[in-house]
């Protein structure tokens, strides 16, 4: 009979319990595993046509929510919007995510992070791109344009390494030209002075930009800037801020920047205005228009700043958005 009575299961435990209690060093034992310690690379590949993107991480800083944060409601309304999303209680968390399109004759970034030693005071969460790029087998030395959406520290200032050198030595760069006019102009930054933040950006873009500027492309809206680049005038964030259509093969995927900041925020309530926007109510406008196209053709959509990889689709919910983020693919 092979049906375990309970003399059985009493003896059974017995034995364990005996077996339990022998010196140490009469049982063998697999020592654990020791702790990585460390996060895995984050880069993400996938095809649009025949162009292969790149998805980059640069890192993911979590802070201390700033009571105005978000310009137009209540600190309490925003910290209520961090709590829904799981975050740290108290903090927001703000992604990073530049964009590596290998068209087959250009190899483009979009955008280039914050810079190796960003962040200083929570240094590891960002200024990871270069590490995330090299674990991606891509050489910098082998990347022909940089192309900077705006000019904001987070997505320009990885264009310098850590000794200040170029840290794409053979790249050209590439700026919106509205943008360029508005951070180096003397005059903007003059009347600019009694904002702490916005003073310290236009500061910024000079020091980022200091002998450099006759290596600076400037581009336009409306244009095909790289095969299969299509730079697309999105207004507001800044005054030169830049989306893009990556197109080939009848796909197409829309690189949205910054028109919005973290969907947990800012497309499930897209009239709310983050601190870093010049022009608020017209970021806010160009945030309707974009999303609204993006949800109509069910278009993908990469954000700079959604959660890694930072692709999904929008969806349009009553006068709000949500992000539907793409399911993992493990092959091209």
């Amino acid at each position: 009979m092979n049906d375990l009575n309970r003399r059985d299961l009493l003896a059974g435990a017995a034995a364990f319990g005996a077996a339990s209690i022998l010196p140490l060093a009469s049982r063998q034992a697999n020592a654990a595993a020791p702790a990585a310690a460390a996060q895995a690379p984050g880069f993400y590949r996938y095809k649009v046509g025949s162009i292969e993107c790149t998805s980059v991480n640069d890192g993911a800083r979590t802070f201390p929510l700033p009571d105005k944060w978000v310009t137009n409601v209540s600190k309490d309304a925003a910290i209520a919007a961090a709590e829904a999303a799981y975050m740290p209680k108290g903090m927001v968390t703000v992604p990073f995510n530049p964009q590596l399109i290998n068209t087959g004759g250009k190899l483009a970034l979009i955008d280039c992070g914050n810079g190796i030693g960003a962040f200083d005071a929570t240094k590891g969460q960002a200024g990871r791109m270069m590490q995330n790029l090299a674990a991606a087998g891509v050489d910098p030395k082998n990347v022909d344009m940089v192309i900077m959406s705006h000019l904001h520290p987070d997505h320009t200032n990885g264009i310098r390494g850590a000794d200040g050198g170029m840290a794409f030595p053979n790249a050209q760069i590439m700026v919106p030209a509205k943008d360029w006019d508005f951070w180096m102009s003397d005059e903007n930054a003059a009347k600019a002075q009694s904002n702490e933040m916005m003073k310290n950006y236009f500061a910024n873009v000079k020091k980022i930009y200091a002998g450099i500027e006759s290596k600076v492309t400037k581009y336009d809206w409306d244009k095909e800037i790289a095969p299969g680049i299509t730079s697309i005038g999105t207004p507001g964030h800044t005054p030169g801020h830049t989306a893009f259509a990556v197109a080939s093969g009848g796909s197409k995927v829309l690189i949205q920047s910054d028109v919005t900041n973290i969907p947990e925020f800012f497309l499930r309530n897209p009239d709310w205005h983050v601190a870093y926007d010049v022009d608020p109510e017209f970021a806010q406008k160009t945030r309707h228009k974009f999303y609204d196209m993006a949800s109509a053709e069910k278009a993908t959509v990469i954000g700079f700043h959604f959660p890694f990889p930072a692709i999904g689709h929008v969806e349009k919910d009553g006068n709000s958005y949500r992000l539907i983020p793409v399911a993992f693919n493990p092959v091209l």
